[in-house]
């Protein structure tokens, strides 16, 4: 089969298309056909070498995390799912496997059926993103219509859906992002939005009860400027350091930094799958072909896109 492998840390120059064997699965996995796989932040880190204590540096390594496709052959004690189901799933350990080639194995417990509204690279997108707004709704609390929670750098996947759970929640939601997302925040839920282009949210004079930094860019230290007493600060791209030395420093602040390393669990994609089935939107800003996944990286590790990117496979 054809897969995307890399055997150097580096960036999108390093991934080739490789020929392997098709997986064999085990009596507790399902062998997936490969329709499509969406891009998250983490494939680049992994792939830059930013995570190598947790990633290893053993090569070749594969990338992806997160994919749909159709189920080809299940395990003798599989009984979730059966051969021809359409699914969509992610892999046991983010570190150190991937998805984006033809055939995956995976436990049976990690892949759920596709819900009929939507499509495979839809589906693709929900796990890694969908499973960390879902702990970060968790980690903001009970919200209310007087609770602010800033959202900053809100038009990509995870703020797609952490926008749409919030308002839901009945959050009083701030998206910061660029100008031409502006109307797409909106539509997610946010009460306002400020656009990052013109302005500077950490000047504006408001603070928070909740900061969830989806860029990256703007880090617990600057953000404790926006905080209330008692608020949290939502850190889904945590450098290995943070990991380490945040439950420590957490003891002395009432601001906590809340490093935020989710697991899609079946209850959590449970709770998704209902709310795309009662409205969620997923929005697949652009689909690359597998012919193309180098350039699929280049635009996304750019930034500046609406939802998700993905790759279709077969």
């Amino acid at each position: 089969m054809k897969a995307i492998t890399y055997k150097a840390f580096g960036g999108t120059d390093v991934l080739e298309i490789t020929d392997e064997p098709q997986p064999v699965i085990q009596a507790d996995q399902v062998l997936v056909h490969v329709k499509a796989v969406a891009i998250n932040p983490l494939d680049w880190k992994i792939r830059k070498g930013e995570m190598k204590l947790m990633s290893g540096s053993r090569f070749p390594k594969h990338t992806g995390t997160d994919f749909a496709g159709i189920v080809v052959a299940i395990g003798s004690s599989v009984t979730s799912v059966k051969e021809g189901d359409a699914v969509f799933g992610t892999v046991k350990n983010n570190m150190k496997e991937g998805v984006l080639g033809e055939y995956v194995a995976v436990p049976s417990t990690l892949v759920w059926k596709k819900p009929v509204a939507i499509n495979f690279v839809q589906a693709a997108s929900i796990p890694t993103v969908g499973a960390a707004a879902v702990m970060a709704l968790q980690k903001i609390g009970k919200t209310t219509t007087q609770s602010r929670v800033l959202v900053n750098g809100a038009a990509g996947g995870f703020g797609m859906f952490l926008l749409q759970l919030l308002k839901r929640n009945g959050a009083n939601t701030t998206a910061v992002a660029a100008t031409h997302a502006l109307s797409t925040v909106k539509q997610w839920g946010a009460n306002s939005v400020v656009d990052y282009t013109k302005e500077n949210v950490l000047t504006k004079g408001i603070t928070y009860d909740a900061v969830v930094d989806l860029s990256g860019k703007m880090g617990y230290k600057k953000a404790q400027q926006l905080m209330n007493v008692n608020s949290v600060f939502i850190d889904p791209i945590p450098n290995p350091v943070d990991i380490l030395l945040t439950p420590i420093k957490n003891l002395f602040s009432s601001k906590k930094h809340v490093v935020l390393l989710s697991t899609p669990a079946r209850e959590t994609i449970d709770f998704l799958v209902k709310a795309i089935n009662d409205g969620l939107d997923i929005e697949v800003s652009n689909v690359f072909p597998f012919a193309q996944s180098k350039e699929a990286y280049d635009y996304a590790e750019k930034g500046g896109y609406i939802g998700k990117v993905a790759i279709e496979v077969n």
